[in-house]
Parts: structure tokens; C-alpha cells; sequence
């Protein structure tokens, strides 16, 4: 019994060291909602208006002044439309990331806190009862704003990275046919074809 005794009492150190971490997570995890959220309400205009950012920089780097004519020009532009939808997919992950970590940092912040309350119930002191309980009752709160805040912005932003996707394989294929010119009749029909979908979201 002694045994087991020191073994619950080691697992509550280590619950209640894990304590302050997690509320410093959730606090953390809200400013970035909070950031993330200005940026994306930032996006949302700039695509009203008929812009994105993406498209823009993925356009210059298409700039023919940026890329040699050569005979490996469909493998240099290949390239470029993987770097390209790589950084829109991380973009997405952060996102994901959030929808995952919000409420399971929430329900840790539950339920550490309803031990600590548990203990103090037993001995007796009421007050820090009841403030373990509000702790634990408004980390769950904050988790679960979280994981709601980023999945709804990840539903649209998904739609915007489906679009600018589908739109660099056009711009890569508008290249691709202008930086061969006239030399596209002589390669057959194998140089006439799409460049294959490099990335999924």
C-alpha cells in the first residue's frame, strides 16, 4: 500500500507541475488565435478586392526574366509549383495544429485543476476548492473557443488553397507552352499535356 501510495503521490506532483504550463499554452495558443484571426479577416479583404498575396508572388516568380529558356524548363517550373503549394499547405498545418492542441490543452487545464479542487475538498478549504473549479470550468472555455475559432477559419482557407492551387498549375502551364514557343509542334503531343497535380491540401 505504501508503494502505491508514493505512486499517486508522484503522479499528482507531476499534475500539478504540469499546471502553470498549460495555462501558459492556452494563453499563448489564444493571442495567436487572435493574430491569426487578424490575418485571415486581412486575406478575406484582399481576395474581396480580387487579389492574393499567393498568386502575386507565385506571377513574379514566374517572371520569364527569372527563368532561363532551356531544355529543362518544365522541370524548373515543376519546381517552383511545389515550393509554392508546399508554403500554402504549412500554412494550412499551423491551423490544423491548432484544431488538435486547443482542446486537449483545455481538457488538460480541466483536469488538473479538478485535483487539485478534489484536495482541497478533502481538506476542508473551501475557497481554494472553489477556484481550482473556475480555473478548471474557463481552461475548458478557452480550449474549446480555440479548436471552434481555428477550424471555422480552416474551412476557409482550404477553399482559398484549393483555388490558388488550381490556378498556379494553370499559370505554370501558361509558361510551360509560352517559354516553348513554336518548338511545341515538333514534340509531339507529350509536351502538350498538364502538369500532374504535385500537392494535395
Amino acid at each position: 500500500m505504501n508503494i502505491m501510495a508514493g505512486l499517486e503521490t508522484f503522479l499528482y506532483v507531476i499534475s500539478s507541475a504540469l499546471f502553470y504550463p498549460v495555462v501558459v499554452g492556452l494563453i499563448l495558443l489564444t493571442f495567436w488565435i487572435v493574430i491569426s484571426f487578424g490575418s485571415f479577416l486581412r486575406e478575406y479583404l484582399d481576395r474581396r478586392q480580387g487579389g492574393s498575396r499567393s498568386l502575386q508572388q507565385y506571377r513574379r516568380m514566374l517572371d520569364p526574366q527569372l527563368i532561363t529558356r532551356s531544355a529543362n524548363l518544365d522541370l524548373e517550373l515543376e519546381k517552383r509549383l511545389q515550393e509554392a503549394e508546399l508554403e500554402l499547405i504549412k500554412g494550412l498545418d499551423k491551423i490544423r495544429f491548432a484544431i488538435r492542441v486547443g482542446p486537449a490543452v483545455g481538457l488538460m487545464g480541466t483536469l488538473i485543476p479538478m485535483g487539485i479542487s478534489l484536495a482541497a475538498l478533502a481538506q476542508g478549504d473551501m475557497p481554494k476548492m472553489a477556484g481550482s473549479m473556475v480555473t478548471a470550468f474557463t481552461a475548458t472555455v478557452v480550449g474549446l473557443a480555440c479548436g471552434v475559432a481555428a477550424y471555422l477559419m480552416s474551412l476557409v482557407r482550404e477553399k482559398w488553397v484549393r483555388a490558388d492551387m488550381r490556378e498556379m498549375e494553370y499559370l505554370t502551364e501558361m509558361r510551360l507552352r509560352k517559354g516553348k514557343g513554336p518548338r511545341t509542334e515538333d514534340k509531339g503531343e507529350g509536351d502538350n499535356e498538364p502538369l500532374k497535380k504535385t500537392a494535395t491540401v
